[in-house]
């Protein structure tokens, strides 16, 4: 709960509202005190109602003459009028006041002043807008008419005198916290555009009072009653004034009589005291909150990153941080990236052994699902690029060339896409990998793959897949967020020093509580893309130990491999005579299916990633992520 000044009143976070009010309510900078000739930037703000026509070609003068002078800041020029917010030399100042009041409209402009030994603006705007400051409402036009003014000295002696009177505070309530007139009325503002719905929603003996009193609004430099004021009037207040100057113009001439705290400006200096001097108070640049001297000796605060009011504990914080990303995980789903047509413009690099091939042997030599004829089809249509190139079947391709494959109108087959991110450091992603989806594009599949759903949650980063998991396989898998943690995870997978442990619902009961196979798997794939069990092949070996056996003759295992061998752990078993439920390449029988990738409709195939282990790649300490089986693994299937 934040800091209240008195009064009752509904706290509301300003977020990007300090900047819009910024270019509303410029003229918050105090009258200038003293000449200070040592400072170098004068810093001006000064606002005028008046009916301006013309506004591009003026937007253009004004952009040019300023640039021209080195002048910084922000002009609004608008039907209504013109605000100006600006800092330069006092030489390239006075020479724009006087461009300015060349306008018989403009020439009594009204100018505060102050300086600052730096300039406090980073670039020149020049904005056409519909209004001075947004209001919002027809027919409240300060150029025409404005209510009774009341000067500073005259309000200070009303208030001494304690007469009957009420002020109302026209600012956003992230300002009013800063301080405002002992007893004022505060509408709970965060945008001024919402004005006449407060004064609607005040409670009715509030509301009677303001009517039966006089009333004197005040916002900051006076801006905002200029319009504040004629709408009660027309609302049906009948006594009302406006003071004139705002608050700045009460603190030059009266101090801080009958005022309780700073006055907040729209400037780098937040907050100004009744003495018109830069005051402690900050603000936090994440949550927006107002920073008195007491907050900014918080632990909690650090400039930039966090503040008593928006500091969380780490694991609050990376909690927070992961429910967006699922969220908005969530949203990419729906529908699925790839399931609407697109031009998919897939890679293609050439390997050394095809160099030096002509580009249909090199082509059919990639071991695609594509035959021949596709092949030939695609370059006919001059979908197989080099450089933007269409080339022909009899071109000569080279090592290290990029080739790409155009396909047009693409739609790809439908997936499982709902991921979880399980947890995120500055060097890991840990995720839970539904199925069927694909870990990386191949085949059919670019953008419904576990990759580019997330690639797009955390760009501009790039992710870096460190092991993999089979399209059809669930469970926890582990992604670098940079080359240097990708560099120092993947060869922990190589080396085999990662633990990783799977559940499996297999078909059939073994007759041992464990077992093992070291039998070697082939180093290349099979027509579908499976693998087999060679005695040329790879070493590979998987532990196995049952943890229950279920009436329907199914069993579930607990699997550790020992070894990562593409399809280890399905092949293993399926040599064994004991597939993996659901697997539709390795079936009964030792027989081999037609397709690798199930459909979300099919049956799923039983096979989690349940668990994994290995040292962080900057800690260097043991991590250790779990993902739950589901339940398609604990009870029989019917």
């Amino acid at each position: 709960m934040k800091k209240s000044l008195g009064g009752s009143h509904a706290s509301t976070k300003p977020d990007q509202k300090k900047s819009e009010s910024r270019s509303e309510d410029m003229n918050s900078s105090p009258p200038a005190l003293d000449s200070r000739p040592s400072e170098s930037y004068l810093n001006i703000a000064a606002y005028k109602f008046a009916p301006l026509e013309g506004l591009p070609a003026r937007k253009k003068a004004l952009e040019q003459f300023c640039r021209s002078r080195a002048i910084k800041g922000t002009i609004l020029v608008t039907p209504e009028g013109i605000n100006i917010f600006v800092s330069g030399s006092r030489s390239a100042i006075d020479a724009l006041l006087a461009e300015v009041r060349r306008d018989p409209l403009l020439s009594d402009l009204v100018v505060k002043e102050s300086y600052s030994s730096h300039q406090p603006h980073r670039r020149m705007l020049v904005k056409i807008k519909k209004e001075i400051i947004a209001f919002g409402i027809e027919g409240i036009e300060p150029a025409r008419y404005t209510s009774r003014r009341v000067s500073p000295e005259t309000l200070k002696q009303w208030l001494d005198e304690k007469r009957p009177l009420r002020m109302l505070d026209t600012r956003n309530e992230f300002e009013i916290e800063v301080g405002t007139f002992k007893g004022a009325v505060r509408l709970g503002l965060n945008d001024f555009r919402r004005f006449s719905e407060a004064i609607d929603a005040l409670p009715e003996d509030v509301a009677r009072e303001l009517r039966e009193q006089p009333v004197v609004t005040f916002c900051t430099g006076g801006i905002r009653c200029e319009k504040a004021a004629p709408f009660l009037e027309r609302a049906g207040f009948r006594d009302i004034y406006q003071l004139d100057g705002g608050i700045l113009k009460y603190f030059e001439d009266c101090g801080g009589a009958h005022y309780e705290g700073d006055c907040f400006v729209f400037d780098h200096r937040v907050a100004v005291g009744p003495d018109l001097e830069e005051t402690e108070t900050t603000y936090c640049f994440v949550c927006q909150e107002t920073l008195f001297a007491s907050d900014q000796e918080s632990e909690k605060y650090e400039v930039g990153v966090s503040c008593p009011y928006c500091w969380q504990r780490p694991e609050e914080k990376q909690a927070a941080r992961i429910a967006e990303r699922n969220a908005a995980l969530a949203k990419m789903i729906d529908p699925l990236p790839g399931a609407l047509p697109y031009e998919n413009r897939r890679p293609m690099r050439v390997p050394e052994r095809l160099a030096g091939r002509t580009l249909i042997e090199f082509l059919t030599g990639l071991r695609t699902h594509l035959s021949i004829e596709d092949w030939e089809r695609a370059i006919a249509a001059e979908q197989i690029l080099l450089e933007d190139r269409p080339l022909d079947r009899s071109e000569i391709v080279q090592s290290g060339d990029v080739l790409i494959h155009v396909l047009p109108g693409t739609v790809e087959p439908e997936v499982d896409g709902r991921v979880r991110i399980l947890y995120e450091d500055d060097a890991i992603v840990v995720v839970e990998k539904p199925a069927p989806l694909p870990t990386h594009p191949s085949g059919r599949f670019t953008r419904n793959t576990l990759l580019y759903l997330l690639s797009q949650v955390y760009a501009p980063q790039k992710l870096r897949i460190v092991h993999r998991l089979d399209a059809n396989t669930t469970g926890v898998l582990v992604l670098a967020r940079s080359r240097a943690a990708a560099a120092a995870l993947q060869p922990q997978f190589g080396r085999e020093e990662v633990e990783k442990k799977y559940v499996a619902r297999i078909m059939g009961a073994p007759k041992e509580n464990s077992f093992r196979s070291d039998a070697p798997l082939s180093d290349e794939p099979g027509p579908v893309g499976g693998r087999e069990v060679s005695p040329d092949g790879r070493p590979a070996s998987t532990e196995f130990e049952v943890r229950e056996r279920f009436s329907d003759g199914t069993s579930l295992l607990a699997v550790r491999p020992m070894t990562g061998r593409t399809n280890q752990i399905r092949v293993h078993l399926w040599d064994l005579g004991m597939p993996v439920f659901g697997d539709p390449l390795y079936l009964p029988g030792r027989l081999l299916g037609e397709s690798q990738t199930l459909r979300p409709s099919d049956a799923p195939l039983c096979l989690h990633a349940e668990t994994i282990r290995f040292r962080h790649p900057v800690s260097g300490e043991f991590v250790e992520f779990t993902s739950k089986v589901g339940p398609r693994f604990d009870s029989p299937i019917s």
